[in-house]
């Protein structure tokens, strides 16, 4: 019963997944085959044309069908993708030392980092490729088509806080259209010139590299654009499933996408001109209104896909301890994956707005894409081959009959896109190198500060003991909670209420979160209690990177373990507020103590992040020195 369920839901699933998987890489035909010819200043002929028409089929085959659907797709994490995922079961290895496994973490956060560029930069050439396709229905709309840009993205990141539910239902069946209109738009274009269709063949990709290599390797920064959005097919598995992805890219993405590039180059063989805009001028002219807007609405779920993306990617970096605190809403009372960080939202957009009046075209655009999705795939390349040698236990040699090819690719994309880097491509890197920098920066400054709190507490043991036998300890109604990272020792918190006020309450409870290296964890899983005395217990709640802390319920749920009665307005929650201090002495450089210092000082208060009612908590400041 349970498997027909599941089979009915399926092609529901798969629609679903259409909308919101593969906006980015369903956009690509707007500008992917133009950019090719136009970055490598190439002439149009029957060679260069099928030419590069058979590496954007082999690209697909190989990097989308083959190394990111077939393999790393089986890379689940409790069901969860994405680079995060990738990271966290690389770090369960035991084949790995764990002094090699900071080389990992810094690689995850490479990729995580490009992403963040990856976010900025495809809203802005998506949208902008799509409403270009004004200026081929008439020229009086040149000079509008950046202000309708801006608008349309505008609008794009104010509706974002009121979250994406309602209009998600719509992303599934616009995406489906898309998809049909482009692929029916080339199968037209291909039955004029149906020998287009003969670069399948892989020896039109062989001859035209064999023949002018180093035009052929300028085309391939260019090639790249048509595989981006292929990690957005691996992180959004969680949402959707293995099975769902994979039946939408076979079945209905991968034979559209081939159609329409096919279509695109038939034109160009038959009109060379077309070059000035091959999709549009695909397009007949009673359907190419229809088709602006179409093409715009799926830009705009591009766009949205990516945002989503990038706020869901910068949740898991804060849940995992890896990003300072940010303020993060929930949209939806029923999806849990539904979040708005303003934060986020508001940088995203100011970088984007930024990026558009720089480089005002598509084409401008082109050259600052690409970079960052390069260096992304190589990064899932050395993560997925680590993985498959220490979790999945493959041989050396089947490690390396997979890795090699792949990263030999990953090389060549990552040398023909570095050559963009003057014309645009900075732009990708320097934001990755910003949000590396601000990742290695927290994550060193948090273990700095944990290793000063950790050397000067007092362990816990002796301390209940010395509580226990003392005599001048005064206890006060009522139950404190203190959150601590370090179980085993007594919480700053702890110690200054006693200094300051001279009393401990009656219950004192300890609350331990611990982030664990899954997605979720589930509600039988979220508590453990120990019972260390009659008047101190200390509570482990744990986390997925998914998840949404909420000590609260959790702490309710603990009291129904300890037999306790619940009540919020007899509990006060002490945390600790910890003033830094730069100096001179170990740690980090000057410029990143300061940096984090600000990060530090700057992050959302412990009661918005844990749900705790801000009228039952007690902040205790210290001082310390990094």
């Amino acid at each position: 019963m349970q498997s027909t369920a599941k089979k009915a839901a399926l092609p529901a699933v798969t629609l679903a997944a259409l909308g919101v998987v593969f906006g980015d890489i369903g956009t690509s035909p707007l500008y992917a085959l133009r950019q090719c010819f136009l970055e490598a200043h190439i002439a149009i002929s029957e060679v260069t044309v099928l030419g590069i028409l058979s590496l954007i089929f082999w690209c697909l085959m190989l990097t989308i069908s083959f190394k990111y659907v077939t393999i790393i797709m089986r890379a689940d994490n409790n069901g969860e993708g994405g680079i995060m995922s990738l990271l966290a079961l690389n770090l369960r290895s035991t084949r790995i030392a764990d002094n090699k496994k900071i080389y990992l973490i810094a690689l995850g956060f490479i990729g995580a980092s490009l992403f963040f560029g990856d976010g900025i930069i495809t809203p802005a050439i998506s949208v902008m490729s799509a409403i270009e396709g004004l200026s081929i229905a008439t020229p009086m709309f040149n000079k509008w088509l950046t202000p309708f840009a801006i608008g349309i993205l505008t609008a794009l990141f104010l509706v974002q806080r009121h979250g994406t539910g309602t209009m998600g239902k719509f992303f599934g069946p616009i995406t489906l259209t898309w998809f049909i209109s482009i692929g029916l738009i080339g199968v037209y274009s291909i039955s004029q010139t149906p020998y287009v269709l003969t670069m399948v063949s892989p020896h039109w990709a062989v001859n035209f590299i064999y023949h002018q290599p180093m035009v052929a390797f300028l085309t391939m920064g260019a090639v790249i654009l048509t595989v981006t959005g292929g990690e957005a097919l691996y992180a959004d598995m969680g949402h959707f499933g293995r099975l769902p992805i994979r039946m939408a890219w076979f079945f209905i993405v991968l034979p559209c996408l081939l159609l329409n590039y096919a279509g695109q180059g038939a034109l160009l063989l038959r009109n060379p001109d077309a070059i000035e805009n091959p999709f549009y001028l695909l397009v007949p002219e009673w359907a190419l209104y229809p088709v602006i807007i179409l093409a715009t609405a799926a830009a705009v779920i591009a766009s949205q896909a990516v945002i989503t993306g990038v706020f869901s990617m910068a949740n898991q970096a804060i849940q995992l301890r890896y990003l300072p605190r940010l303020t993060v809403h929930h949209t939806s009372d029923v999806e849990q994956g539904q979040i708005y960080l303003p934060f986020i939202n508001w940088i995203l957009y100011v970088s984007i707005l930024l990026l558009i009046l720089i480089f005002q075209t598509s084409a401008n655009l082109g050259n600052a894409y690409g970079v960052a999705v390069t260096m992304t795939m190589l990064c899932d390349t050395i993560l997925i081959s680590f993985l498959a040698f220490g979790l999945w236990r493959w041989s050396k040699w089947k490690v390396a009959l997979f890795a090699v090819p792949f990263l030999i690719i990953d090389f060549i994309f990552i040398a023909s896109t570095s050559l963009k880097i003057v014309s645009g491509g900075w732009v990708p890197i320097l934001i990755g190198v910003i949000a590396f920098t601000i990742l290695m920066t927290w994550k060193t400054g948090r273990e700095i500060v944990f290793n000063r709190l950790e050397k000067d507490a007092l362990p816990l043991d002796l301390f209940i003991k010395s509580v226990s036998l003392s005599n001048e300890t005064i206890f006060v109604p009522g139950e404190a909670i203190f959150l601590t990272g370090t179980p085993s020792m007594v919480p700053h918190a702890m110690l200054h209420n006693i200094k300051h006020n001279k009393v401990l309450h009656e219950r004192n409870i300890l609350v331990t979160v611990i982030t664990r290296d899954v997605p979720y964890v589930p509600d039988q899983e979220r508590v453990r209690v120990e019972v260390l005395d009659e008047r101190f217990q200390r509570i482990f709640m744990y986390y997925g990177f998914k998840d949404q802390p909420n000590i609260p319920h959790a702490l309710e749920q603990a009291y129904k373990q300890l037999d306790f009665e619940f009540d919020m307005m007899r509990m006060s929650f002490f945390i600790s507020r910890d003033r830094l201090i730069h100096a001179v002495g170990d740690g980090m450089s000057p410029w990143r103590e300061k940096l984090f210092i600000s990060m530090q000082r700057n992050t959302s208060p412990v009661s918005d992040f844990y749900q705790i009612p801000p009228n039952r908590v007690v902040e205790m400041g210290s001082q310390i020195e990094i």
